[in-house]
């Protein structure tokens, strides 16, 4: 449902994504749905030099870290996916989320063709991660995360912050 939903969608330029989005997840049937949101992510960042905070996390009453995904082991994320959506996880995650700052955008948007149609997509500096990205609307986009070698695709929502 989706996937056909995503396909439907317009495409979008890099440039239109510049700024903050708010994200959330659409539940497909995902390892990882609903384990973002556990851990308090908040959503994106696109600066207007195409570069990305590709996962940015509430740290407090207003206020965001960017987290750098090279530190995630894939591999066991996806493993252990129930454990993501632990209230332990949650508090675990919030005491290390100093520990995987970023230090700086960790992805950039290009145009990317995914099923013969070529709209914005991120990617990760250091993860076989893309996220393609199609326009709802002015003010909200759906994207896919493909994880390279695996088939299922994690889908999501954002919402632009002004």
């Amino acid at each position: 449902m989706a996937l056909e939903r995503f396909h439907q969608l317009r495409p979008i330029t890099p440039r239109e994504l510049v700024g903050l989005w708010r994200g959330k997840c659409i539940a497909t049937g995902h390892p990882f749905d609903g384990v973002l949101e556990n851990l308090g992510w908040f959503g994106k960042r696109f600066g207007s030099d195409l570069r990305a905070d590709a996962l940015l996390f509430c740290a407090g009453p207003g206020r965001l870290r960017a987290i750098d995904p090279k530190w995630v082991p894939l591999g066991l994320a996806l493993r252990c996916h129930r454990f993501g959506r632990t209230r332990i996880a949650r508090q675990l995650f919030w005491r290390l989320q100093r520990a995987f700052q970023a230090k700086g955008p960790v992805a950039s948007l290009k145009t990317l063709t995914l099923d013969g149609v070529a709209s914005a997509a991120m990617v990760y500096d250091d993860q076989p991660i893309i996220d393609h990205f199609r326009k709802i609307d002015e003010n909200r986009i759906m994207g896919l995360m493909i994880i390279r070698d695996d088939e299922r695709v994690y889908a999501f929502e954002l919402t632009r912050i002004n």
